[in-house]
């Protein structure tokens, strides 16, 4: 590893799979009055030697590409320079990296060596970001602060201010560096995490490689900053340290991170520096940019190759002849393909754990001790016993966090499940977020990342959707792209459903979206008791959870139970039989449950039918245990939700009823769910589109009489 600070470099160790590796630069102190700016001779051509290296790497994973020995590359070429200055002023250990594609040189000095960088192009099973689970250059290291790395543009920028305000909060004195090229500034997910950081002054290091190309697309295309330029654009952000610099030239990249990076430790705010450098390969191996570049502007870009730059600078200085030059690159050409020789050599990952690590297994969530005792406190509604449930978990674990927007008191939340939180805990660990799904999500990532357990809170399901992509892409698949060194347990919860004449937008029901998306499980309880077991449950294991919050159950008369007590834990998986019965069964949750339980009471009043009602209170993972066990029972299933008709979760269940139990059906599996359209404003028209009482009611006692 190369110890990152400004008054270290890096410097030749021992052999440990490669003839070079970093050591931490020891003893390798910056002297001002050495050399040129301050290192010494032998620094330099370490410098240089590490460039090469990078350069090199690029040079051979292309060539197995061609060889049909491996399949993707993205190359650094042309940006190595101001990644050796990033990486010699920044320690893995201590601060945080969320490193982009591009960012081999980068990783290099960050203390990946040049056989674990081919463990990933070939994806064998030990290659350190991701056991061979995520594309190549999608950096990540196991025993250092660098999360493994999605392809998502911007997403990485969130969590790197989730990541600062956990430092904050800790107070530990570190830097997260995030990095991008100019085209992903487009994306609303950085202007979100730059609004973050500098309003909460935090130490983020945003570093914009701009090569003036995103793919095909022209800088002057994608942003309106002056020249072109992502530091003009970001200019109304009176905390955040802004520069502009050649990014081709080390000594002017290492000098002005350094004031970047002692701005950012002053307190003042973060720092964005905008390295103007050259794309002297194409966008990735699956590109070809001479398409859509000009020959002329290509041979332009070969004038400032930071290699050939840096080289000049060491010739003119006399500290490198054209002889040692030459013997360097075949020095290091042997090195790496030694080092490529024996990634390819490791072992491929094991197929039988191609599905492991979606979840936890470590076996936390199995180790709790669920239902300790049966609810028997003060008769309490559905909205309270979460907000007493959090204000529970606040005490047991120093370590949660509760954002989002109007979180705080005095409102205390738009529903008061949150009220009174910040007033007990303070505005450190329960605070307002910007109005910003995404920056709820991806800061909330980054706090996980860090070792916290944030508990967001989402205002309306229907506004989740700008945080799907920190949902689906970063919260779920973070343990399972990173071969389990990673994880994300935040827990999100949001006011779901309709039946409260709100029309399109503060109606819809999320779970049968969020269902397909494997690594997050779903809670979606029907009562007050329910509801605290199971996010006290939620706040406690290692996964992430969508928690469901029905906002007509909120004090809804009939979701009252008894409130159980602050050691009530209730497992995930585990349906409830609400009613039993013999003639049918009814699976349900939310407010369709208990429309679907009144239904089966109005039934047996009137016909003597005996009516099974199951309840299964979490979508994911879903109960098929007590499902099947009362099918083969009652031989007769019908499946009842609020959600559209047309894939909606009921379709799931009625498939796997289907697939399970078809020997013991004595008639069709049916379903009664909303109609496949959006919910109307007008109670007439909300009440034809939802599932009624009356609907449920007929379409039960129609499958009975089959």
């Amino acid at each position: 590893m190369a110890k990152k600070n400004t008054n270290h470099i890096v410097e030749t160790g021992k052999k440990s799979g490669t003839k070079e590796k970093p050591t931490k630069g020891k003893n390798l102190k910056v002297d001002s009055t050495k050399n040129i700016m301050g290192f010494e001779k032998k620094q330099l051509v370490e410098i240089m030697k590490m460039m090469i290296r990078s350069r090199i790497i690029d040079n051979k994973a292309m060539r197995l590409l061609k060889q049909g020995k491996t399949f993707f590359h993205i190359a650094a070429e042309g940006h190595e320079a101001v990644q050796m200055a990033i990486g010699l002023h920044l320690d893995s250990k201590k601060d945080w990296f969320f490193p982009y594609y591009r960012d081999l040189g980068t990783m290099l000095i960050a203390g990946v060596t040049p056989e674990e960088v081919f463990l990933g192009t070939f994806a064998k099973a030990t290659d350190p970001a991701s056991g061979g689970r995520q594309l190549p250059v999608h950096w990540g290291m196991i025993n250092a602060q660098i999360p493994s790395q999605s392809s998502p543009t911007g997403t990485q920028f969130l969590q790197a201010v989730g990541t600062a305000l956990a430092s904050r909060r800790k107070g530990i004195k570190n830097v997260s560096y995030v990095s991008s090229g100019e085209g992903t500034t487009s994306q609303g997910e950085f202007h979100e995490a730059v609004n973050w950081a500098s309003r909460e002054k935090l130490p983020v290091l945003f570093v914009i490689q701009n090569n003036r190309y995103a793919i095909s697309v022209p800088v002057e295309h994608q942003t309106a900053g002056k020249d072109g330029s992502v530091a003009e654009m970001m200019g109304g952000f009176h905390t955040l340290y802004r520069k502009r610099i050649d990014g081709t030239d080390f000594f002017e990249s290492f000098n002005e991170l350094k004031k970047a990076i002692d701005y950012i430790k002053s307190g003042k705010g973060p720092a964005l520096i905008e390295a103007n450098v050259v794309r002297l390969q194409s966008h990735s191996s699956s590109d070809d940019q001479r398409k859509y570049r000009d020959h002329s502007e290509l041979e332009k870009d070969k004038q400032d190759d930071p290699i050939e730059k840096f080289v000049a600078r060491l010739k003119k200085e006399s500290i490198l002849n054209d002889d040692d030059y030459k013997k360097i690159w075949k020095e290091i050409n042997e090195e790496i393909d030694e080092a490529a020789d024996r990634a390819f050599k490791a072992n491929d990952p094991d197929p039988k754990d191609a599905a492991r690590y979606v979840y936890d297994e470590s076996g936390l969530k199995e180790s709790l001790d669920y239902e300790k005792n049966v609810p028997a406190g003060e008769k309490i509604v559905m909205v309270d016993a979460i907000n007493h449930s959090l204000h529970e978990e606040m005490k047991k674990n120093k370590d949660m966090y509760i954002f989002g927007e109007d979180i705080a008191d005095m409102k205390g939340g738009v529903f008061t499940a949150t009220k009174g939180l910040s007033t007990n805990f303070g505005d450190e660990r329960v605070f307002n977020s910007p109005l910003a799904e995404a920056s709820i999500l991806g800061v909330a990532n980054g706090m996980a990342l860090a070792g916290l357990k944030p508990v967001v809170e989402i205002q309306f399901g229907d506004y989740i959707w700008p945080a799907f992509m920190q949902m689906k892409n970063e919260t779920a698949s973070m343990r399972y792209r990173s071969n389990n060194a990673w994880s994300t347990p935040v827990v999100v919860r949001v006011a779901v459903g309709g039946y409260i004449h709100g029309g399109l937008c503060h109606s819809q029901n999320i779970e049968s979206i969020y269902a397909h998306v494997p690594g997050i499980f779903i809670a979606y309880p029907s009562n007050a008791a329910d509801a605290k077991g199971l996010l006290k449950t939620a706040c406690r294991i290692n996964d992430p959870v969508l928690f469901c919050e029905h906002k007509g159950l909120y004090r809804q008369s009939f979701a009252i139970t008894p409130e159980p007590d602050d050691n009530y834990l209730l497992p995930f998986g585990k349906a409830k039989v609400v009613k039993e019965g013999n003639d049918i069964t009814v699976v349900s949750y939310g407010v369709s449950m208990w429309d679907s339980v009144f239904a089966a009471k109005k039934l047996e009043e009137e016909f003597g039918y005996s009516v099974e009602v199951i309840d299964i209170r979490t979508i994911i993972p879903l109960d098929e245990e007590t499902i099947f066990r009362s099918v083969k029972k009652t031989n007769k299933v019908i499946v009842i939700h609020e959600d559209t008709f047309t894939g909606g979760f009921g379709a799931e269940i009625a498939a796997r009823v289907a697939d399970n139990c078809f020997q013991y059906l004595d008639g069709p599996v049916k379903r009664i769910a909303a109609k496949d359209t959006h919910i109307p404003y007008a109670p007439v028209l909300e009440n034809e589109v939802l599932p009624s009482r009356q609907q449920i009611y007929l379409g039960i006692k129609e499958l009975l009489e089959f």
